[in-house]
């Protein structure tokens, strides 16, 4: 499903992590751990293509990976239901309902993103996942902003996806009670100084 080769990643155009490899198979999750600042979020905006790796190779599914990152990417005058309809066209994905229904959307679905609360406009950015048709998540602090409820709603939600074959990777502080799951302490990885790659500060402001 995901095999990271050697790889080396920057923030700001300065090595953060180098010589880590990683082999996810289906039905399987991976957390990623370490100290504010490890690099955690560079990884996996490296590892979903965002930005180039400084060395060693990305090997993802051929339909790509589905990312979820700190922005919800919601239009704010479209409701929920024509944000969903907007991602779904793009991806091919016959029916939102699926989507709607893992979040708990469906009373919202009329409503704008720009009238939800930080929680809900989340549990809409999360609901993205499942129009995509993608087997790899690539998570960054899914659930902040989110009730126990809904973190419980999404825990449940990737425990199906992984059930069905899928498998994630992602970033949490917050233990979602997987079953098949296992960590990965990046501090183990952590990238020795060196002076900032020509032209690459890439990511000084993301």
């Amino acid at each position: 499903m995901l095999t990271a080769r050697d790889l080396a990643v920057q923030r700001g155009g300065l090595p953060v992590l180098a010589g880590l490899s990683i082999t996810l198979p289906p039905g399987q999750a991976l957390v990623l751990t370490g100290p504010n600042g490890i690099g955690k979020t560079t990884l996996l905006r490296t590892v979903a293509g965002l930005q180039p790796p400084l060395h060693g190779s990305v090997t993802l599914p051929p339909e790509g990976a589905a990312y979820a990152g700190h922005a919800d990417g919601a239009k704010a005058t479209l409701t929920v239901a024509e944000n969903l309809g907007f991602w779904a066209r793009i991806y091919g994905t016959a029916t939102i309902e699926p989507a709607l229904e893992a979040m708990d959307l469906r009373a919202l679905r009329d409503r704008p993103a720009q009238s939800l609360s930080a929680g809900q406009r989340r549990r809409l950015g999360l609901a993205r996942l499942f129009v995509t048709g993608r087997r790899l998540w690539l998570l960054d602090e899914p659930t902040v902003s989110l009730d126990a409820a809904s973190v419980a709603r999404f825990a449940a939600a990737i425990r199906a996806h992984l059930a069905e074959g899928g498998a994630a990777l992602l970033a949490s502080h917050v233990d979602l009670g997987l079953d098949r799951i296992a960590t990965l302490d990046l501090a183990r990885f952590r990238a020795a100084p060196s002076a900032p790659a020509p032209g690459g500060f890439d990511e000084a402001f993301a």
